[in-house]
């Protein structure tokens, strides 16, 4: 039985008071020829359930899956070993049946489990503060940008973008921006060694509001955060550091102790699969404490009750749409929380020990890719620096050298063509993301692979 609560008149008056003429011109930003025009072709109206089922596997059957295959793609959402400890833990009813505080109180233990996590990225990030979490990577990074502009109040709206951003993470900033009056000011990834600071540095100005820099960037190098915090903070200009590979962090300096202002990125590597694109988790966090009100999101905070026991409550809810509305801090109605207790306890299992452990193992593997790449006729490694994931040219299109090895189940890397479609500049470049989970041999069947399809 379908629920339908809503009469034609009810629908005609919503229309009206949003000034669309009918259904259809809530659509007009999806181009017409992405539009189903009727019933999908091929697709009967109705089946069994046990022909869908059987329908499903047939279809599962042409996926391969990351663990049957030599597998070296990264650019932000990275394989790890999660122990089994963890879906263990975040699947027992306490937890599963309550992540989201909606009524905060009655949920210590989701509360502290909060208050644990915000410790944790608060250390791991090297910041005064983090929140309870975000969406994920891409809209905490916009959530920055729009916190940035809070803090400049309006006198500035210029936000530069490093052109070694991830693309996917520009794209939100500049798709979020429309909404506002903040200029945009992006830029392409240069292929060198070395990351353009100086480039970078160059187009801060007095209007500029923020700076996006990612550490490490999306050819794998690492910038100078500090150097570029130095001359933004000249201009009065935040500094918003983007991590989308948490591990990392277990073998560099973190953003906040270089200078950065506000550091956000993308929790998965800990703690959360792959999951075929999400559901993922968004990090956030401050250096100074100054400018916690101006945080999206939520905040977990410990106290006393009236018998002067310990207990956990949202000491920030900045967000407020259920109050504020369009005045409303941010766009995000909830906290990724499932996936913020998973990164909790994985994070809890590893310690600081444990984690830099992980790191230098990424970091050790990556090494010996890197080295046995290099030997491979037609491949160059552009960088000079990197942690699990760098780039390499190839002498041919990436994009066309990466389906040919998926067809002996290696998957080679993400090709620049790939995430910075109509630019041929970059279409030779590959970015090669190495884990804990990637094998000597896994290294070894892709130098062979690609030896062969190059030859």
């Amino acid at each position: 039985m379908r629920y339908l609560p809503l009469t034609d008149t009810d629908r005609s008056a919503m229309l009206a008071k949003i000034g669309a003429s009918d259904i259809d011109a809530l659509f007009v930003d999806v181009p017409e020829e992405a539009r189903l025009s009727g019933p999908i072709e091929g697709l009967p109206m109705h089946a069994s359930e046990m022909a869908v089922e059987k329908h499903m596997r047939r279809l599962s059957k042409k996926n391969l899956a990351a663990a049957d295959a030599a597998f070296f793609l990264g650019a932000g959402a990275y394989k790890h070993h999660v122990p089994a400890s963890v879906d263990h833990i975040i699947q027992r009813g306490e937890f599963l049946t309550a992540y989201t505080p909606y009524q905060p109180e009655i949920a210590q233990g989701t509360l502290q489990m909060l208050f644990e996590f915000q410790t944790q990225v608060a250390r791991l990030y090297g910041c005064a503060v983090a929140n309870a979490s975000m969406y994920d990577g891409s809209t905490a990074c916009w959530e920055a940008v729009a916190m940035a502009s809070r803090i400049a109040r309006g006198k500035k709206r210029k936000v530069v973008l490093s052109g070694a951003l991830h693309p996917h993470y520009a794209e939100v900033v500049r798709t979020m921006a429309k909404f506002t009056d903040d200029e945009i000011a992006g830029a392409l990834p240069s292929l060198t060694a070395k990351p353009d600071d100086d480039g970078l540095i160059a187009r801060i100005d007095g209007d500029t509001s923020c700076v996006v820099v990612q550490y490490p960037d999306i050819l794998g190098r690492l910038p100078d955060i500090a150097k570029i915090a130095e001359a933004a903070h000249e201009q009065g200009a935040l500094v918003i550091a983007v991590n989308t590979e948490p591990v990392a962090l277990g073998a560099v300096k973190s953003p906040g102790e270089l200078g950065a202002d506000i550091v956000v990125g993308e929790g998965q590597s800990i703690g959360v699969g792959l999951q075929f694109g999400g559901p993922y988790l968004g990090l956030f966090a401050v250096r100074d404490e100054k400018y916690v009100r101006m945080m999206p999101g939520r905040l977990c905070g410990e106290t006393v009750d009236a018998e002067g026991k310990r207990g956990f409550v949202l000491t920030l809810s900045t967000r407020e749409q259920h109050i504020r509305r369009e005045k409303a801090t941010s766009n995000i109605c909830t906290n990724s929380g499932l996936c913020a207790l998973a990164f909790s306890v994985h994070m809890t299992l590893l310690g600081e020990k444990g984690l830099r452990q992980l790191a230098m193992e990424n970091h050790r593997l990556a090494c010996i890719a890197a080295d046995r790449l290099a030997k491979v006729s037609g491949v160059e490694v552009l960088n000079d620096s990197f942690f699990n994931e760098f780039t390499v040219l190839l002498g041919g299109d990436a994009r066309q050298i990466v389906r040919k090895l998926t067809k002996q189940d290696v998957l080679a890397g993400v090709s620049l063509g790939r995430l910075f479609p109509g630019n041929e500049a970059l279409a030779n470049g590959l970015l090669v993301a190495v884990t804990e989970t990637t094998t000597e041999e896994d290294i070894e069947t892709l130098a062979s692979a690609l030896e062969e399809v190059l030859a």
